[in-house]
């Protein structure tokens, strides 16, 4: 089953059989206003210079983007935290290709806000073989124009489902990044780009393989 398609179950059983409607309108009305703002537009793009990052591990290993582009190309995708359901489908269906990722000379991490306590519990609950880096008040999400502020309706909405973010995340700025994926090539140019302002909207991680098989191509 393709990504989107488990991600269309869950969002069809959850809508139907958990969410009161009118939390349900909340979540449809919210991200429409998110995608009118524009914000996605004006993120990084294709061709952009991706920001370099320093972020730690979930193992508080201390990781730069530089030094891991020295091996090679960089998969960054960015994730909502351990809370998301939608994120964990995504993260489950990127690991599925993680070893095509890594077949074709590139490394693959994830950034997230949340604490470090909670991107283990990710790492160990999706059985991911690759790392949630630490992003602290999201500036490496800010980089990349991908960070915004929830609603206040929205983040009474949050609360209803216990998502409190300023303990999830350890910082109390009630901020996410947009879901996003990036193909840095070696030279710090961004070779793919892909921004989801609706959550439970993803691209199929075949995409990313596509990119990294288009950019060794290139070379």
């Amino acid at each position: 089953m393709k990504l989107q398609q488990k991600l269309d179950a869950f969002k069809s059983h959850f809508e139907s059989k958990v969410a009161p409607p009118e939390v349900v309108e909340l979540f449809h009305r919210t991200t429409a206003e998110l995608i009118a703002t524009g914000q996605v537009e004006r993120s990084l793009k294709v061709g952009d210079l991706a920001p370099t990052f320093t972020l730690t591990t979930a193992e508080g290993e201390v990781v730069s983007s530089t030094a891991m582009l020295e091996h090679g190309p960089l998969v960054v995708t960015f994730y909502r935290g351990v809370w998301c359901p939608y994120c964990n489908i995504d993260l489950q269906a990127i690991e599925e290709v993680a070893s095509e990722i890594r077949a074709l000379g590139a490394q693959l991490v994830s950034i997230s806000m949340q604490t470090a306590a909670n991107s283990l519990k990710s790492q160990r609950q999706n059985k991911l073989s690759y790392p949630i880096l630490a992003d602290e008040g999201g500036k490496t999400a800010d980089a990349f124009g991908i960070r915004f502020r929830l609603q206040d309706e929205l983040i009474e909405g949050y609360k209803q489902f216990n998502v409190d973010l300023p303990v999830i995340n350890g910082e109390p700025s009630w901020t996410l990044p947009m879901p996003a994926r990036y193909v840095i090539a070696q030279d710090g140019t961004i070779a793919y780009a892909e921004v989801s302002p609706d959550y439970t909207q993803r691209p199929d991680p075949s995409e990313l393989v596509t990119a990294l098989r288009q950019l060794k191509s290139l070379v």
